[in-house]
């Protein structure tokens, strides 16, 4: 198919003028060390449990021993870990270490904020027609329509904890009849992990498809010792992707960097999807307690990690 001359220069003015108004062309990206390639890797590992490096240079297209190398420099920083597959010897799965996540963190609130920073000289309008026009330009250069919607981890902003609010209590409602008392709960959650946010030591992670909200989760302090995972929730929409498990690795791997020996929870034992991660990521469940809130005879239960290594 030709295609004229003027649509080339098009295309090409408008690729100058955003790799330059994103900061692309920055030595180090987002002011990390790291460089736009071994960002988008980072990105990538972090969206993932565990990746063989064929799979990863697939997904990325990038050539296998510009890939090698980038990973060898990445666990040499220790910021990955690799085990042998179970299903071929021959290939090895790579996962990001603490240290790994901590960078990654760094470099998505950065990007978030940056993003932000983008957006805010538009209004609302605007920002829905940029969104739009983004969205065009995805459909028509190739991205797959069978392919999954892409679930994308970030720190909270402003509006977020309404919106956490709001969607909590419609569940818990309209899936066990909970009454505003479980709202009020939240609520008072909310309020005070951004009163007292330390961002060192507590973290907030909003899960979103395609700039849709559908699921968070709170690690807030406790004590010099002792962290507390709280709030998790997975919209229905979300349910089945491992997002919930995801989640509460994030806050492992996030309570471990951060200097935790135990991380803590409180939920209740009809909450079976929720009770199935934490066992299955090593919580023991320590105490339990009959109930009544919510509008309901519920049983409390208490929940520990040990953080401290074996």
């Amino acid at each position: 198919m030709q295609v004229e001359q003027a649509c080339i220069a098009a295309v090409r003015r408008f690729t100058r003028f955003y790799t330059r108004r994103i900061g692309v062309l920055h030595e180090g990206l987002l002011g990390s060390p790291f460089s736009l390639t071994e960002g988008r890797v980072i990105y990538e590992l972090a969206q993932r449990e565990r990746v063989t490096a064929s799979e990863l240079g697939k997904e990325l297209g990038l050539d296998p021993g510009y890939l090698s190398r980038i990973l060898a420099g990445f666990e040499r920083k220790r910021l990955i870990s690799r085990r042998p597959s179970e299903a071929d010897a021959r290939q090895s799965l790579i996962s990001l270490t603490p240290a790994g996540r901590k960078a990654f963190a760094g470099i998505d609130g950065r990007s978030a904020e940056e993003v932000g920073a983008l957006l805010g000289a538009l209004g609302p309008p605007d920002q829905a027609r940029l969104v739009g026009a983004m969205q065009t330009v995805e459909a028509l250069l190739g991205a797959s329509p069978e392919a999954k919607p892409e679930i994308v981890l970030r720190a909270h902003r402003p509006g977020d904890m309404g919106w956490v609010i709001h969607r909590q209590a419609a569940l818990y409602h309209d899936e066990y009849g909970w009454d505003e008392s479980f709202e009020a709960l939240i609520a008072e959650i909310c309020a005070g992990f951004i009163k007292s946010f330390d961002p060192e030591r507590e973290r907030c992670w909003i899960a979103e498809i395609d700039g849709e909200i559908v699921g968070s989760v709170f690690l807030v302090r406790h004590s010099k010792e002792v962290a507390k995972l709280r709030l998790l929730y997975v919209e229905p929409k979300a349910r089945g992707s491992g997002l919930g498990r995801r989640l509460v690795r994030e806050c492992i791997a996030f309570a471990k960097t951060a200097g935790y020996a135990r991380l803590t929870l409180w939920t209740n034992d009809i909450l079976h999807a929720a009770r199935r991660i934490y066992v299955a990521e090593g919580f023991r469940l320590v105490q339990e307690e009959r109930h009544r809130s919510f509008g309901h005879d519920l049983v409390g239960q208490n929940w520990d990690l040990d953080l401290r290594p074996a």
